[in-house]
């Protein structure tokens, strides 16, 4: 039995007695495949049975040339044969037949697509000449009119040079340069000191094919090996042939016996790369013609890495090998997948324009790099954790937060910080998350610790379908943290488990594999594979939606909590696609929600569905499941009710799967998440809580202390116990600031009084004086201008001396200023002071002027 991309293998039942029914079905398919690819079988053998009773004439194209033939032999090519023939019969000259042909064809005249072009070795003179071919097997005929001729040969054009690591020797072939040494193809030298030859493989001149590759037909009726070249040399690039049929295969294989990187490649470190290939091609296609290219190890069945359909720009696509073995890459190319008699599309055209491998045992070399020397003067690789010092030429152990990543030039393994929120390991091989993170906003600093998330999940989607309606759903494994950046998530393609050949499991950060129900394929459990890896080293843990040009655009799920950002893991695969030049990428938002307790919620986004959210237009299917890692596959294939499903670690939370973004990825590459969990909350800290001082009662005052809503926090520091303190009440205080009042208040009143009285006698002695000096200036001019008449009061002289007492202040005040020129119209007497210490005012009768005040 022989399938399109596994060779021929034999398998064996044993029958039971009576009547058996044998069938046989395919239970591996592939969702992307465009075109089914059949399962041949060439040969039914059953031991057992009776012998037949009689013997059946070979059928039209076969033979048996001797009586009692266990099987009849096809005819060979340009050979027929009729019914029960015991020998094939040669065709004319003027047709053709094809083998097991039962009748011969005529020929049809020759076009320009039935002959290639190729080119001789090198001659001694170094150059090479152009030749024109018939493509084998040549059915035309270039006799019949119209009918195409050959273009003559032998035309002459210089050699191109050698490829890198080779020079010429003493004759004109390219001879490979001695280890120590290096080429770009023109001459050998040796690299300098405390360097070594970067050994590997380049390819980019073709004058004759490399001795270790081969090139050959593949049917694509009988898929069988016609033994003629696919491809041809054409000097600055290689390209398919035309082939007998346009449905066949035409096959390049290179064989590489094995590898010697320039450091050992750990087992945890960050990618496990032995070497990496490097090629260049274009593909020239009017019709859906497909290049593959396939990798086989240790000479087994090759696997279909990369697809290319119609025709492509010229382009490069690199290949990582993370196992040291002996290697086959392989490029098929095919025309069309159905068979048509003829050669009507020779025109479409595969081309290789150079191929790269690196870290080649027993390679050459096109260049050196920087080494750690030995005392003996050869090299020697540093010891894990380690780099050469460009400056010192030594190994200098990575210092902490660093990781080991070997150039992409050369491959010498060299220093490189950790993303952000990562450390290094211990051997400096990769950078991984701890399972926490020290987040600093604005006046506070926040810390995270997600422990439990460290052990992972798997999830899946609801049902998908083909196009012939076969249901399938997508399922993923992921874990974040901890470990010492070990992977702890796995998928698997059990397809072959269980019959003979060993399952192909993916362990990586983020996985995912397609799942097939039980009811479709017969199985008894469901179906994994396809396993394929989205994260095989973390680049990062930040509050940004952008790292290393991977982008997590937040419109994708409901926005959080404008307090609290969400904490974003990026994650980058190491296989490169044909649309993924940079590798798959994963993007996994950690959110906080204290409710969920566990791992949470894991979502992707999806935009409308059955239940969502009025507001931002995020919907929650009910289908979909959240597990453990012990989850089994059966929870994540149907639209299993969760009362239904009898998976033991279910979490019963939901997963919402994108209709404009299908399977949690809009454009193939990058895949996106949502994980809910109250392990996304920071540790609670003071800043998480506030106190409620409560009322004064009864001389007891207590402060209680509450959490902020929302409360964004988890863990950490619990609540202050609540504090009670002695206090007065308030009637208290009332009573103390009631007689404190009314104590200021008579105070206040008693000062006011006081001072009243001061003022009232200070103006009484004040007039009192003034009325004395005005009476002793009377007594001296006229004695009895001032005296008391009989009769008088005296209280009318203190009424009078009080009514006057402005005056008496404004004389007193011109008493001052004795020479001081009064006012016109205004004549005051000056007073003369006398010896007994009182001033002395004369006084003039009133008939002496009519200007006298009094």
């Amino acid at each position: 039995m022989r399938t399109t991309e596994k060779g021929w293998e034999f398998h064996s039942v044993e029958l039971s007695r009576g009547n058996n029914v044998l069938y046989w079905r395919t239970t591996a398919f592939s969702v992307w495949s465009k075109v089914p690819k059949p399962v041949l079988v060439r040969n039914i053998g059953i031991t057992g049975v009776a012998f037949t009773s009689e013997c059946f004439p070979c059928k039209p194209g076969t033979f048996a040339p001797a009586a009692g033939s266990a099987a009849c032999q096809p005819c060979p090519a340009d050979t027929f044969s009729g019914k029960g023939a015991t020998a094939c019969q040669p065709c004319d000259p003027e047709t053709y037949a094809e083998p097991g042909s039962g009748s011969c064809k005529p020929r049809p005249p020759c076009t320009d697509k039935d002959f290639f072009y190729t080119h001789t070795a090198c001659d001694a003179d170094g150059e090479t000449q152009l030749m024109y071919k018939w493509a084998e097997p040549k059915i035309c005929s270039e006799e019949l009119p119209q009918a195409a001729q050959l273009p003559p040969s032998g035309i002459k054009t210089r050699c191109p040079p050698c490829n890198p690591g080779f020079a010429k020797g003493n004759g004109s072939t390219c001879q490979p340069c001695p280890y120590g040494s290096y080429s770009n193809g023109s001459a050998c030298l040796s690299c300098p000191e405390g360097t070594e030859p970067a050994l590997g493989l380049e390819y980019k001149w073709w004058n004759v094919l490399p001795p270790n590759m081969e090139t050959t037909v593949l049917s694509g009726i009988n898929f069988e090996y016609k033994g003629i070249a696919g491809w041809e040399v054409a000097g600055d690039y290689i390209y398919t042939a035309a082939g007998a049929s346009d449905s066949d295969f035409m096959i390049l294989t290179l064989v590489v016996p094995g590898f010697s990187p320039p450091s050992p490649v750990l087992e945890d470190t960050e990618s496990r790369e032995v070497a990496r290939i490097t090629f260049v091609f274009e593909t020239l296609c009017s019709v859906g013609c497909e290049l593959y290219f396939m990798v086989g190890v240790n000479s087994r069945t090759n696997t279909p890495v990369e697809t290319w359909t119609g025709s492509t720009g010229k382009q490069s696509y690199t290949y990582l090998v993370e196992k040291n073995a002996t290697m086959s890459f392989t490029w098929a190319f095919q025309r069309t997948p159905y068979h048509e008699a003829g050669r009507r599309f020779t025109s479409d055209v595969a081309k290789l324009y150079s191929i790269n491998v690196t870290n080649v045992q027993g390679g050459v070399a096109s260049f050196c790099r920087r080494c750690a020397p030995q005392p003996t003067g050869s090299c020697a690789p540093c010891s894990p954790g380690s780099a050469v010092d460009p400056s010192s030429g030594t190994c200098q152990p990575c210092p902490s937060g660093t990781y080991l990543r070997s150039h992409p030039s050369d491959g010498t393994p060299t220093c490189h910080p950790c993303g952000p929120g990562t450390c290094s390991n211990q051997l400096r091989s990769l950078c991984y998350n701890n399972c926490s993170l020290a987040l600093a906003l604005p006046g506070r600093m926040l810390r995270f610790e997600f422990p439990s998330l460290g052990m992972g999940a798997g999830v899946g989607t609801g049902p998908s379908f083909t196009p012939k309606g076969l249901p399938y759903s997508h399922h993923f494994r992921l874990s974040l943290c901890g470990h010492q950046g070990r992977k702890m998530a796995s998928c698997a393609d059990n397809v072959t488990a269980g019959r003979g050949g060993p399952a192909h499991v993916v362990t990586s950060y983020v996985c995912q594999a397609i799942v097939v129900p039980p009811d479709i394929t017969g199985a008894r459990a469901a179906v994994s594979s396809q396993p394929i890896s989205l994260g095989d080293y973390l680049l990062g843990v930040t509050t940004s939606s952008v790292l290393d040009n991977i982008v997590s655009p937040p419109e994708l799920f409901p926005p959080g909590h404008p307090d609290l950002p969400d904490i974003i893991f990026f994650f980058r695969s190491n296989d490169m696609t044909q649309p993924c030049s940079g590798g798959r990428a994963t993007t996994i938002r950690l959110r906080c929600d204290p409710l969920h307790l566990g791992t949470g919620t894991l979502a992707v986004p999806r935009w409308g569905g059955d239940t969502g959210d009025p507001e931002g237009g995020f919907t929650w299917p009910r289908h979909l499941l959240l597990s453990g890692l012990g989850t089994s596959l059966g929870c994540f294939a149907l639209e299993t009710p969760l009362s239904q499903c009898q998976c033991p670690s279910l979490l019963g939370v939901i997963l919402a799967v994108p209709s404009k973004c299908p399977e949690g990825t809009c454009d193939g590459c990058t895949f996106h998440f949502l994980w809910v969990t109250a392990e996304g909350c920071p540790r609670c800290s003071s800043f998480h809580h506030r106190p409620i001082v409560g009322a004064c009662i009864g001389g007891v005052q207590k402060t209680t202390y509450v959490w902020r809503e929302p409360r964004l926090c988890h863990g950490g520091d619990a609540l202050p116990p609540q504090v009670i303190q002695a206090c007065r009440s308030m009637d208290f205080w009332l009573k103390v600031g009631i007689s404190t009042g009314t104590c200021v208040a008579v105070l206040l009143a008693a000062l006011a009084a006081y001072f009243w009285k001061k003022t009232q006698k200070l103006e009484y002695k004040y007039s009192k004086l003034v009325m004395d000096a005005v009476a002793r200036e009377s007594d001296a001019t006229s004695p009895d201008s001032c005296a008391i008449m009989e009769g008088e009061d005296a209280e009318d002289e203190l009424l009078f001396a009080t009514e006057m007492s402005l005056f008496g202040k404004f004389k007193a005040l011109t008493a001052k200023f004795p020479h001081h020129r009064m006012a016109p119209g205004l004549n005051f007497p000056t007073p003369q002071r006398m010896p007994d210490g009182f001033d002395s005012v004369p006084l003039k009768t009133s008939s002496s002027s009519t200007k006298q005040e009094l």
